[in-house]
């Protein structure tokens, strides 16, 4: 969706290792790109991908502020912050004119993968369970069109997408989202309790979803784009 604009500044929010920020900055030939990123392991991975014009830095996205970028990217971040709205502003204010955002968020909480470990984690955990950031900051498509307007961007795409992922059984499920959703159960669980915390998942989510060979699983993302005037 992004629109060339040569030598830009750009920053990727959110960019863990850094391989995609340094991939936008090869494909978009920026002048200047900026990762962020909280975790610090993340970026000490990222640091293999620094140069003269990439270079990466610690820092709360939902925090950061835009100041002078003409392109501002986040990929599968956005849904880790909370006040979407309030965020979004702080990243769009200090943009150019004719300046960029481009977000990519996953919308998947509707999906029994999710819905399971929500219902585990309330059984295990009662109100100390962590939420799923998915369900509770991610907005419905049409409000990150409203909110584009209101932010004064002029023109905009936004676009809820499915990508179906055909996967050997629908076992491999719980594999897919021990790296993401189930990610926040295994920072507050010991290592023996999040075993069987993840056993039990396995249990409920096959229950659910039949033990189907293969399984299509069908993951939800909502992609935006807007250009100021």
């Amino acid at each position: 969706m992004i629109e060339p604009v040569r030598s830009a500044r750009l920053v990727d929010l959110g960019c863990g290792d850094g391989r995609l920020t340094a991939a936008l900055h090869e494909r978009l030939h920026a002048g200047r790109t900026l990762g962020v990123d909280s975790s610090a392991a993340m970026l000490a991975h990222a640091s293999a991908h620094a140069s003269e014009s990439v270079s990466f830095r610690e820092a709360d996205i939902g925090a950061w502020r835009s100041d002078g970028e003409q392109i501002v990217f986040s990929n599968a971040a956005l849904q880790w912050v909370a006040d979407h709205p309030g965020v979004l502003r702080r990243w769009s204010a200090g943009l150019r004119s004719a300046g960029q955002l481009a977000v990519q968020i996953p919308a998947n909480a509707d999906h029994t993968s999710h819905a399971v470990a929500r219902e585990l984690a309330r059984d295990w955990l009662g109100s100390e369970a962590p939420p799923d950031p998915v369900a509770e900051h991610v907005l419905a498509p049409e409000a990150y069109s409203e909110l584009l307007d209101e932010l004064g961007f002029e023109r905009q795409h936004v676009r809820l997408q499915i990508y179906p992922h055909r996967l050997e059984s629908s076992a491999e499920v719980v594999e897919w989202v021990k790296g993401t959703s189930l990610t926040r159960f295994k920072a507050i669980l010991d290592p023996a309790d999040y075993e069987r915390f993840v056993d039990e998942y396995r249990s409920r989510l096959l229950a659910a979803l039949g033990d189907r060979s293969p399984y299509l699983y069908t993951f939800k993302r909502i992609l935006f784009w807007g250009r100021l005037g």
